[in-house]
C-alpha cells in the first residue's frame, strides 16, 4: 500500500530581527503542509549595511539560527535551512537563489509562503510547480514589518519574542568598591523602568561562608553572574540593571588572597558586553553590615583608585558619579535615557 506524500513547503526571510509577525506566518504555513522549511536567507554585507542603516546593532546568521530554533524546538514538521547568498549583495539574484533554496532543501515544494503580493510573478516563475499562498499581506494580525521594527525597536518592544529581546536589552552595569551604594541603585532603577536586576552573587558566598572563601569560589562566582545576566535579558523591559561584574570579583579576589589573578575571571570579563557602566565614587557614609573591612576613608580613596585602573587597563568604559543617594539616582537615570536616544 503506497503512502500518502507529504506535503513541502518553504518560506524564507532574512528575519532581521525574527519577530511576532513572522511567528504568526509561519505557524500558519505550517498548518497547511506537512513539512514546512523556514529558509535564512543571510549576507553578512548586505545584513551589516541594512542594520547600520537602521540603527540597531548587527545580527549575525548564527544568532539568528538560535532565535529560530529557540522558536521551533518544540513545534512537529518545521525544520530550518541556512542559505548564505552574500555573492550578490546588490542586485539579488532570484534565479540563483531558488536554485541554492531547492537544492537545501532537496524535495519537491508543494507551497511557498510569504506576505507578500508582489512575488507572484517572481515565485511563479522560479518556483513554477509551486502555490503561492499568501499570508496576512495587510499584516492585520501582528501589524509590523522588520524594517519598521529596525527603525523603532524600542517602541516595539511587545513585538519582539522573548528570545530575541536578551539579544538587544540594554545591559547597564552598576560597579563600585565596597558600600558605595550599588545594590540600592540597581534596585531603584530597575523598579523605575519597570524591569529586573542581577544581583551580587559574590555578596551571596559571602553570606554562604560567613567570609571564608576559596580563590575557586571566585570563578564560581564570575561564571553565576553571568549567566545570570544572559537568563534576565531575555525575561527583562528594555534594559537590565547588573549589580557588579567579573573586573570586581577580580578586584575583591586580589583583596582576599595578596594579589592573586584568575585568567578565567578575565576571560568573562572580555565576555561582557555593557551598554553602559555608572561608577559610584565612595563619597556616601560606610555601612558596616558584617561583611565588609575596608571602611577607612584612605582605604576607601585607595581602592576606589585602584578600582578604577583595573577598569581602565581593561579598557573598559565608564561614567562617574557621586553625590547623595537623591543626585546618584538622577544622575544614573539621565545616563540610561541617553541609552534610548537615537
Amino acid at each position: 500500500m503506497m503512502e500518502n506524500k507529504k506535503t513541502v513547503g518553504f518560506i524564507g526571510g532574512k528575519f532581521l530581527p525574527f519577530h511576532q509577525g513572522h511567528v504568526y506566518t509561519i505557524l500558519e504555513a505550517s498548518n497547511l503542509v506537512d513539512e514546512l522549511y523556514v529558509v535564512l536567507s543571510s549576507s553578512k554585507n548586505r545584513d551589516k549595511e541594512l542594520c547600520a542603516r537602521d540603527g540597531i546593532k548587527y545580527i549575525p546568521a548564527d544568532v539568528r539560527l538560535s532565535w529560530l530554533g529557540n522558536f521551533v524546538n518544540d513545534l512537529e514538521g518545521i525544520k530550518i535551512v541556512h542559505v548564505e547568498d552574500d555573492h550578490w549583495d546588490n542586485d539579488y539574484d532570484w534565479g540563483e537563489g531558488a536554485n541554492m533554496i531547492k537544492k537545501a532543501i532537496n524535495k519537491p515544494i508543494d507551497c511557498v509562503f510569504s506576505s507578500e503580493e508582489s512575488y507572484n510573478d517572481l515565485f511563479k516563475k522560479y518556483y513554477p510547480e509551486s502555490k503561492h499562498i499568501i499570508i496576512d499581506s495587510v499584516r492585520g494580525v501582528v501589524p509590523i514589518s522588520a524594517t519598521e521594527l529596525r527603525k523603532n525597536l524600542y517602541q516595539h518592544w511587545d513585538k519582539i519574542p522573548g528570545c530575541v529581546r536578551g539579544y538587544f536589552t540594554k545591559k547597564v552595569a552598576v560597579i563600585g568598591t565596597e558600600s558605595c551604594g550599588k545594590s540600592t541603585l540597581v534596585k531603584k532603577l530597575a523598579k523605575f523602568y519597570n524591569t529586573n536586576y542581577v544581583h551580587e552573587v559574590g555578596r551571596d558566598y559571602c553570606e554562604k561562608y560567613s567570609n571564608q572563601l576559596t580563590e575557586e569560589m571566585f570563578n564560581l562566582i564570575a561564571m553565576k553572574h553571568f549567566l545570570l545576566q544572559k537568563k534576565i535579558a531575555e525575561e527583562s523591559n528594555k534594559v537590565l540593571f547588573i549589580d557588579s561584574d567579573a573586573v570586581i570579583t577580580q578586584y575583591y579576589l586580589d583583596m582576599y588572597f595578596n594579589g592573586k589573578k584568575s585568567n578565567l575571571i578575565d576571560e568573562i570579563s572580555k565576555l561582557q558586553q555593557y551598554d553602559l557602566a555608572i561608577f559610584l565614587d565612595p563619597d556616601i557614609p560606610w555601612v558596616e553590615d558584617g561583611l565588609r573591612f575596608a571602611g577607612a576613608d584612605d582605604e576607601r580613596r585607595k581602592n576606589n583608585e585602584k578600582l578604577k585602573k583595573m577598569f581602565n587597563e581593561r579598557g573598559i568604559p565608564f561614567s562617574c558619579i557621586n553625590g547623595n543617594y537623591n543626585e546618584r539616582f538622577n544622575k544614573a537615570k539621565e545616563l540610561v535615557g541617553k541609552l534610548f536616544q537615537k
